[in-house]
This record gives structure tokens, C-alpha cells and sequence, in this order.
């Protein structure tokens, strides 16, 4: 079978991050790269590849498998996945968790001759299905969710959406008394506040009004309002100095009981590259999606309702032979 094609919508860092994934994979292949910006001022790593403007993109539709959209929740995939989905298969990372029921509705309405996966990155995504998992094997029992210390990318997106800000980072960080707690497999009833602070480091334009961006932060719903954040403001130099790197990280913890006997599962992530590792995972939900279409499936999808085998590179008799 012919290799996968695909395009990226954004060349941001999750994006290159994905055209790693894509160029390591032996069934995929890039094969543009669409951006807002002039198309002559992109140089991607991909020699094969085309850089298209967003405005050219449509008519490529005969030579596109599937779009991987690569902007953030906060500002971009609110209007871009509509606006492919109707057109091309597509594959996003939207992780704006309280808003994803309308963002669903919204890209199935979307993609009547399509597939459309959105929320595929590690969380909502990965995550998502390892919590799906652990409920299935211990339905008598709680959920537990601790990310970082690391950079979220959405948080610092939206960050960046305030009027006022040139460059942010935002570290989300579990605290240890929560995680210890979740652990102990007594099922503790914790708030999101008790769970995770948020710090931001933020770079302001020149004469902003310092207060009016910290309460802009602070006060930010489904981001920030829910926990305690600091904002720390910061030079230029600063933030190309000591805020660069993108490591993040995570927990998934159920507790959980079989009669009298308690039970604890964890999974855990370790990342030294956010979105590379981010990029992977929209890579192999992009292969997914493909083959969801062949079969002849439509309409909005999560990663709730991929089969594994979907993902993987392998036959499925190999999938088997291995890891069964």
C-alpha cells in the first residue's frame, strides 16, 4: 500500500515536531506544510515537501491523506478545524478539556465526508485512553491526573493571546502532598487548587500595564482562574536565557477496590521535548485516521474510539505475535 500523506497546518514547535515523527515513519510521508505566514520566509527541514499559504491549501485535497493541525486551542483550531475538516481528514490536539463536548460537536458537524480525531496529543489523548483503561479494570475507584513540572504549551498559548505580552512560558506543577496522597490508594477527594500551581513567566511590550495582564492571567477561565498562579514578569534576555527548553510530564493514577482489597495503578511520562513528543503521538493518531476513512468511517472522532492497532505501524498479526 502506498505511503500515508500528509500535511501540516502550522509550523510552529508541535509542528516540526510531528514532521520528525512523520519523516521517521516508514508508511508516511510529508507532503506540505501550510502556513499563515509567506510561504518563502518557511524553510522546513523536509527537502520533498511544499510550503503552501493557508489561503492555497484547499485545492490540495487530492493530494493530502490527512492534515495535522498544529495550532493552539486557545486561538487557532476554534476555527481551523471546521475549516479542514469539511475538506480533508484531520487530526488535531485541542486540550481546552471543558470545552471539548462543543468542540466535538462542532468538527463532526464539520466533517461529513471526512474523519476528523481531535484532542490527540498525550493529554487529552494518551492520557485520555489510559484512564479509560484503569476505570475498565477498576470501575469501584477514583481518578488521578498530576501534569509536570513542565511547559504547557496551551497555557502558554493562551498567555500569549493577552494584549500587552511578546513572549510567555507557563509551568504547570503538581504538588507533592496531592500526589502522595492519590498514591496512599485511599481515594482522597482533592480540589483542582489542591492538585497543581501554575507559573508564568512573561516578557510585556514595552509601556503594557503590568496589573492588567497579571489579572488578565490570573482570572483567565478553563486556564488559569482555578489554581493558584504566580506571574512573574521577566526581560528578553531572560526568557531566551532560561525558559527555551520545553520538558514536561505527567501522572495517571487510579485508585481503586476489589472488595476489601485496595489497588493502585500509575503511568507515567518523562519528557525532554514536549512537542516532539506531542508531534509523535499526533503522527500515529494521523495514521489512525487514515485508516478509519478507508474503512469507510466519518464524522468527528476522539481517541476514545481508536483501536490500538490503528496507531501502530505494525500488522496487526505482528501486534500480536509481540505483545499479546
Amino acid at each position: 500500500m502506498s505511503k500515508i500523506r500528509v500535511g501540516i497546518v502550522g509550523y510552529g514547535n508541535v509542528g516540526k515536531g510531528v514532521e520528525k515523527a512523520v519523516n521517521a515513519a516508514s508508511d508516511m510521508e510529508l507532503v506540505a506544510v501550510i502556513t499563515r505566514r509567506d510561504p518563502q520566509s518557511v524553510s522546513i527541514a523536509t527537502a520533498s515537501a511544499k510550503v503552501w499559504s493557508i489561503t492555497e491549501s484547499l485545492p490540495m485535497a487530492d493530494q493530502i491523506d490527512v492534515m495535522v493541525l498544529c495550532g493552539g486551542s486557545a486561538a487557532d483550531l476554534g476555527v481551523q478545524g471546521p475549516q479542514f475538516a469539511r475538506i480533508f481528514n484531520t487530526v488535531d490536539s485541542y486540550d481546552t478539556h471543558a470545552r471539548i463536548p462543543e468542540y466535538l460537536t462542532e468538527m463532526d458537524a464539520a466533517a461529513q465526508n471526512t474523519v476528523a480525531l481531535i484532542s490527540c496529543g498525550w493529554d487529552p489523548g494518551l492520557f485520555s485512553m489510559l484512564r479509560a483503561l484503569s476505570g475498565a479494570a477498576l470501575p469501584d475507584g477514583t481518578d488521578y491526573t498530576f501534569w509536570g513540572r513542565g511547559v504547557s504549551q496551551g497555557h502558554s498559548d493562551a498567555i500569549r493571546q493577552i494584549a500587552g505580552v511578546k513572549s510567555a512560558v507557563q509551568y504547570t506543577v503538581p504538588i507533592n502532598k496531592a500526589v502522595e496522597a492519590a498514591r496512599s490508594g485511599n481515594n482522597p477527594v482533592l480540589s483542582t487548587r489542591e492538585k497543581h500551581r501554575r507559573e508564568c513567566y512573561v516578557v510585556a511590550e514595552e509601556g503594557a500595564d503590568l496589573a492588567q495582564i497579571e489579572l488578565a492571567v490570573k482570572t483567565m477561565p478553563h486556564y488559569f482562574a482555578e489554581y493558584d498562579t504566580t506571574v512573574t514578569f521577566i526581560s528578553t534576555e531572560e526568557f531566551q536565557e532560561k525558559h527555551q527548553k520545553m520538558p514536561h510530564g505527567g501522572m495517571v493514577l487510579r485508585g481503586g477496590n476489589t472488595g476489601e482489597n485496595k489497588h493502585v495503578i500509575e503511568f507515567a511520562l518523562k519528557l525532554e521535548s514536549n512537542p516532539e513528543f506531542t508531534g509523535s503521538v499526533l503522527a500515529a493518531c494521523a495514521r489512525a485516521a487514515v485508516r478509519l476513512y478507508r474503512e469507510g468511517i466519518r464524522g468527528a472522532k476522539t481517541p476514545l474510539d481508536i483501536p490500538l492497532t490503528y496507531l501502530s505501524p505494525r500488522s496487526r498479526d505482528e501486534l500480536v505475535q509481540e505483545l499479546l
